[in-house]
């Protein structure tokens, strides 16, 4: 798995850790508490979402922010990674410490060929 798993930690000074898509594959397999986030809207997750994934639009995260154990590993992904970064920093404002974002995002992962589900 040369090349795959965490990119950077901490980029720009933030509190969370960028995967990707082999990383994120590793991650999943590796362990079960994980949970997955995709904060895109709802027209995007019609399209198709990582398997196992929930969806919390990123609008809706503050409102739902309660649903997520600050002490469990989280990793967030939207389109290309932008909203998921944005999220990530915002949950690591609110004490979050274990908090990865999908560099490049679903389409980084449709991208290396791993699958989706409608």
């Amino acid at each position: 798995m040369h090349g795959a798993g965490i990119l950077e930690a901490n980029p720009r000074g933030t509190m969370y850790q960028t995967l990707d898509p082999a990383g994120l594959q590793a991650l999943l397999g590796s362990e079960p508490s994980v949970r997955l986030i995709d904060v895109r809207g709802a027209a995007e997750v019609a399209r198709g979402m990582i398997p196992g994934a929930q969806h919390v639009e990123l609008g809706a995260l503050a409102a739902r922010v309660d649903e997520f154990d600050p002490g469990a590993p989280l990793v967030l992904y939207c389109l290309s990674g932008a909203r998921s970064a944005q999220g990530c920093a915002w949950l690591a404002q609110r004490g979050f410490k274990r908090l990865y974002h999908l560099q490049g995002g679903i389409a980084a992962w449709m991208k290396a060929g791993l699958p989706v589900k409608a």
